[in-house]
Order: C-alpha cells, then structure tokens, then sequence
C-alpha cells in the first residue's frame, strides 16, 4: 500500500499453513463487472498525470478492488476528449491500449506512432509515453490490459513524471538506459494493427490472435490477447487453463459457464473438475472474469448479432511451466482441417 492509500500489491496470507480460504473468498465473487464499474477514478494514481478537460483514467480490474478477484491482470480505460492529450509519465511495467474508439497517435521517447479504432498500441517498458486525440469533435477510448504487478512483484517499481533525482550531486551525468534491454528490442512492432493479423477457426472457434509468444515481432512480454467471434446460435470451444483471463465484451451479449477445479493432492496432483458449472451474464461493455484453474466456454444469447470477445491472459505463467490449454470441446466450426477453416473465415467476413 502506497502512502497516498493507493494498492499496488494486495498481501495474501493465512494464520495457519494453507490458502483454501484466500481461494475460496476468490471463487466466491461476482465474475462479471458491469459496463460503467469504476473501482478506482484515478484521483489518486493518475490525478496529476491529465486535465480531466482533456483525458481522463479510470480502472475496472485491479489488485485494490473490493472485492478483490485478481492482480495477474489489471484493467482499466484512458479517454481523450476531442483534441486532448496527458502530460505523460513513464514506468517500468509494460501497457496495451486496444482502440475502441477514435484515431490519435502516442509520443514514446521522443517518437511518434499513429493509431486508429481497433489497433493494439504497446508501452513498452521503461517508456516515457504521451497520448494525443487527432479528433478535435470527436473523443478517442482505449482499453488499456497490463500484468502490472508481475513488475512490481519482482521490485521494478520505479514510475512517475520527470523531475530531479534525490542526491544529484551524488550521482554522474545521464547515460543510456536501454544498454540492459534485450538486443533488437527497439526494432519491434509498437503498433499492431488489424491487418497484422488474420482470424482463423481453431479450436475454440474464430479468433484472431494479437499477441502470443509465437508472434516474436510484437514489442511485449507479458501479455497474451486475442478477439473472439462467436456467430449468432454458436459457441466457443471448452478448455481449461492454469491463467486466469479477463475477457471483455467489445458487442454483443451472451453467457459464459465455469466448471471450477479442485486439486486433489495423493500420489501426485489430480484434478477433480465440478460436475455443474456456474453461468455468468454478460452484455456489451461488460468485464468477465475467469479465475484461475477453471473449465470455461462461451455462449452467444443475441438473435440478430455476433458475439465479440477481447481476451487477455498474463504470459508470466507459460513462463512458470503452464503453457499448455486442455480442449476439452471443439467449436461447432472447428473441423480439424486448418485450410477448410481458413475457408471459413474468408466466406463467413
């Protein structure tokens, strides 16, 4: 907890030697954040960082909620008024912003990257980033996905707006500070647009995959994002995954139903899957929230519409050894041959 009351890093604890509690309290929260939920309005984290005329941060997913579902992942919105911009900060940790609405571009150490309604735009870590409405009538929104604490866990805490270092004279003249990136970073992509994808039918459906660890080209590493179209009567696939995920929904309505898992400790780890599933609503503009550890698929409810999903997981656990998705029921669409599928998504757009 930061001195100004603002929580960067929930502590999880127990009085005796065990979690069940902290899991339990966990799985018991609503799953679903409505469209307009607002756990934090920024007057503490980001209050010097905007004129509230011309931008403003507000968060929907975050380790300081009551009640508290996750600090893996963190969610929240940055708009731009018409013509506005921030005054810009920098921190250690990684930022995407999805374009829900509006055209603008970023200032990133000194460089300029234009953006516009449904590109992924990446802070890199250890940037000093500003961001600029185009628009002078219309206003721009991003949905901006980080693993912030995945930083702050590991002590890369340092963040805020320029100003003098404590001690100046205790320290020497500026040098580089990219001399500890890894080699090439500077050279991948800040910008991902829609064009640097393709939407496939796989086994969870139709997706198009904006970041994996498969896609090298992409200047992050702790974030995995995809957008999912489930058509009207139809369903995602069913599988199961160590991360949690946060799933917000771009349009659309539909249901979600999670089979939680048990761990039953013997000779080895055993999974014990719930026999019944508990079902969550959801609508345009709403937050879902699938724990970790937990049996999940989609449904779409509209009669007229697609269903359209953007969902987020924390790469730091493929890194941890949990890399791997159970699929446990393909998606009606999926037929198993990768060029039929392709055919599918260029007959179905």
């Amino acid at each position: 907890m930061g001195e100004d009351g603002r929580t960067f890093l929930r502590a999880i604890g127990s009085e005796t030697y065990g979690l069940g509690k902290q899991r339990d309290l966990q799985r018991s929260q609503n799953r679903v954040r409505r469209a307009g939920t607002v756990v934090d309005d920024a007057t503490v984290g980001h209050s010097g960082d905007a004129d509230p005329d011309q931008s403003k941060t507000y968060w929907m997913l975050g380790p300081g909620d009551e009640e508290f579902l996750t600090q893996s992942l963190q969610v929240h919105f940055v708009e731009l008024m018409p013509g506005g911009n921030n005054f810009g900060h920098g921190h250690q940790n990684e930022a995407h912003f999805y374009i829900l609405e509006g055209s603008g571009y970023e200032i990133h150490d000194g460089k300029r990257y234009d953006w516009e309604k449904d590109d992924l735009v990446i802070v890199h870590h250890d940037s000093k980033h500003q961001h600029f409405n185009k628009s002078k009538t219309e206003r721009a929104l991003a949905l901006v996905l980080k693993a912030k604490t995945s930083w702050m866990v590991l002590g890369l805490i340092q963040q805020g707006r320029s100003g003098k270092i404590k001690d100046e004279a205790g320290f020497g003249p500026r040098e580089d500070w990219t001399q500890l990136w890894s080699r090439g970073w500077e050279e991948k992509k800040k910008v991902i647009t829609p064009k640097d994808t393709r939407w496939e039918i796989t086994r969870d459906g139709n997706v198009r995959v904006i970041l994996s660890p498969k896609r090298t080209d992409a200047r992050t590493h702790s974030l995995d994002l995809y957008q999912q179209k489930i058509d009207v009567g139809s369903r995602s696939g069913k599988h199961w995954h160590m991360a949690d995920e946060a799933v917000y929904v771009i349009s659309g309505k539909g249901h979600s139903l999670h089979w939680d898992v048990e761990a039953e400790i013997d000779d080895r780890y055993y999974a014990r899957v719930a026999k019944e599933p508990t079902r969550w609503e959801f609508s345009t503009g709403d937050l879902l929230y699938v724990p970790h550890n937990t049996v999940h698929q989609h449904f779409n409810a509209d009669s007229k519409e697609p269903l359209i999903l953007l969902s987020a997981t924390n790469r730091l656990y493929a890194h941890l050894g949990y890399d791997n998705v159970a699929h446990l029921e393909d998606a009606p669409e999926y037929t198993g041959d990768r060029g039929e599928a392709r055919k599918a998504v260029a007959a179905a757009d």
